[in-house]
């Protein structure tokens, strides 16, 4: 049995979907989560500057005594993950394996869908997985870029979401999918709104949820757990002001945010 929290971070608030996946599975975990607020959105940048400022977020979380850290953001999971993994000796996932490997799985007619960020897309880390796993299948990457504001302005549900989403969407309607990865943490939240324009008989995938599946997995494998099984106590960081992380996260998290810290995350 192992005390110490785990770490988890993303380029800002909507890495709180994975938290609260996680939450759901491992409730007596303690858990410190980073948002890097100041320098969202990672999407947009190059894969040097993602992967620059997912070693500053490593080295973060491992200034907290972390036992496993989980990258909590698509775009530094499809362009930082590897090359972590080969300077930080701890245990380390992503979302998107766990992501690709459940689409996989649940298509039956091979036509699958991938909506993120444009870095996530451009990166085709999604596409690639899939294909390894499925080599017959047939993937197809959308950009959303401005799915992102819709949900951090509170308008998931209004008719511009919908309006967007039609917009967004079409491609893969016309495509005939019948399985959409939901490649952007903050997509889940948008997830009644893309169900209404892809219809019922496409299934989504939170890779979200996927990935607290595997998490607990890997730390009862290396015998990580902690010995509660329940009251998990939670810390929050961010990089700019937290006002936002609070008065939005919430809805993320499905309960109150208290108390978020900022730090100098440039200085690590």
């Amino acid at each position: 049995m192992d005390s110490r929290p785990i770490g988890v971070f993303d380029s800002g608030i909507g890495g709180l979907t994975v938290l609260q996946e996680i939450i759901e599975k491992l409730p007596g975990e303690d858990i410190i989560y980073f948002g890097d607020t100041a320098r969202i959105p990672y999407g947009s940048r190059s894969k040097e500057i993602v992967i620059k400022y997912t070693f500053q977020c490593i080295r973060f979380l491992l200034s907290k005594n972390i036992k496993a850290i989980v990258i909590a953001c698509n775009t530094a999971s499809a362009l930082a993950l590897e090359e972590a993994k080969k300077v930080f000796e701890i245990p380390m996932m992503g979302v998107i394996e766990p992501g690709a490997k459940a689409a996989a799985a649940k298509t039956k007619n091979g036509r699958i869908g991938v909506i993120g960020t444009i870095g996530t897309i451009n990166s085709e880390s999604y596409q690639k997985k899939i294909r390894r796993i499925q080599p017959s299948a047939d993937v197809i990457g959308i950009p959303c870029p401005l799915f992102v504001p819709l949900v951090e302005e509170g308008w998931e549900d209004t008719d511009v979401a919908l309006m967007t989403a039609r917009k967004y969407l079409l491609e893969l309607k016309e495509h005939h999918i019948d399985t959409l990865v939901m490649g952007c943490t903050h997509y889940p939240i948008l997830r009644y709104t893309i169900n209404k324009v892809m219809g019922e008989e496409v299934t989504l995938v939170n890779p979200a949820y996927e990935t607290a599946k595997v998490v607990k997995d890997m730390l009862k494998e290396m015998n990580f757990l902690s010995d509660k099984y329940e009251n998990g106590k939670y810390q929050f960081y961010v990089s700019d002001d937290p006002e936002k992380f609070i008065r939005i996260g919430g809805s993320f998290l499905k309960k109150e945010i208290s108390s978020v810290r900022k730090i100098n995350i440039e200085m690590l």
